[in-house]
């Protein structure tokens, strides 16, 4: 039994209190090198600001003529300004956690493509499936 805590030899490493600071580890860098700054929280907001304000700009000035692809664009700023979110103000990354944010994360992100997609082809066969195709097919029912 070579135990240190057993036999009351705490502070075998020479920190004074026990916790083993000296044998290599850094415990005060549990964030994996993510370091929160004032400077990453102004880089978060400029890049938040100009992520918001070019789609406002391509929709009020209406840059794009086509809506539909004005959307499409604007849903890829979107998704962007959510990435930017994550990682400059929700300090996510592959590491934090031991990778179980980044899981979570992906889970979250399929549940709700099944979701938005599910509901989006209801919306679009609700019409077909809710309308009777013709005059005569509506005489018909009872």
């Amino acid at each position: 039994m070579s135990d240190p805590h057993a036999h009351g030899q705490h502070g075998q490493h020479g920190d004074g209190h026990g916790h083993g600071h000296g044998d290599g580890h850094h415990d005060d860098d549990d964030d994996h090198g993510l370091h929160i700054s004032m400077k990453g929280y102004v880089t978060g907001f400029i890049l938040s600001v100009i992520l918001t304000a070019i789609p406002f700009w391509l929709v009020m000035g209406k840059v794009i003529e086509s809506p539909s692809t004005t959307s499409f664009v604007i849903l890829a700023f979107a998704a962007v300004q959510i990435v930017v979110h994550m990682i400059y103000f929700l300090h996510l990354n592959a590491q934090s956690e031991g990778g179980w944010n980044m899981l979570a994360l992906i889970f979250t992100i399929v549940l709700v493509v099944i979701t938005l997609s599910g509901s989006l082809w209801v919306m679009f066969h609700l019409n077909h499936n809710m309308m009777p195709a013709s005059m005569h097919e509506m005489r018909n029912m009872p």
